[in-house]
């Protein structure tokens, strides 16, 4: 069940992430905080680490294989392995996409369901028809490295933020 506010209290999580290490770091333990359902939002300027986090959860969830910004297909999907069962995890990269309609003219809604963990990059181009998320994350370049903001936005999203275990690399 999802909640919108003010109905639950918002969870935050802000770090500075010094290089790739950092980054890699952070898809690992976001990966060990997922669960079936989650929708996760990515917002970040071009080249701000959308992919990089991307590809280092599925690689730290056990995707052995190369993982591709979906930017001209527009989803990717994967599957993982959660506490011993398949967990599929669908990226999207909706930056291409011309209107909303689109992404549901192609059935992407579909997926997002309880049974899969949904994760955009550039929600904004289908924000009026795209499932609402349980975590959005911002990634904004700061210097050699990148800054990040986790905000819960879900009972479930506030869950996932309780069990990320992140230390951040000095």
């Amino acid at each position: 069940m999802r909640y919108k506010a003010p109905f639950y209290e918002m969870q935050h999580f802000k770090t500075h992430l010094h290089d790739e290490a950092g980054t890699a770091a952070m898809g690992a333990a976001l990966a060990r905080a997922l669960v079936p359902g989650l929708v996760i939002y990515l917002h970040g300027e071009l080249g701000a680490g959308k992919t990089a986090l991307t590809r280092a959860l599925l690689h730290a969830a056990g995707h052995a294989g190369a993982v591709k910004s979906p930017t001209y297909t527009l989803a990717e999907p994967y599957t993982v392995s959660l506490a011993g069962q398949p967990l599929h995890v669908i990226h999207f990269d909706l930056y291409r996409m011309a209107s909303p309609e689109e992404f549901l003219d192609a059935g992407f809604r579909d997926h997002f369901n309880e049974q899969n963990v949904c994760i955009v990059e550039w929600p904004e181009k289908a924000a009026p028809v795209l499932p609402s998320p349980d975590v959005d994350v911002f990634l904004t370049v700061a210097g050699a490295g990148r800054d990040i903001e986790l905000q819960a936005l879900s009972e479930q999203g506030t869950r996932c933020l309780d069990r990320l275990n992140f230390a951040p690399n000095l």
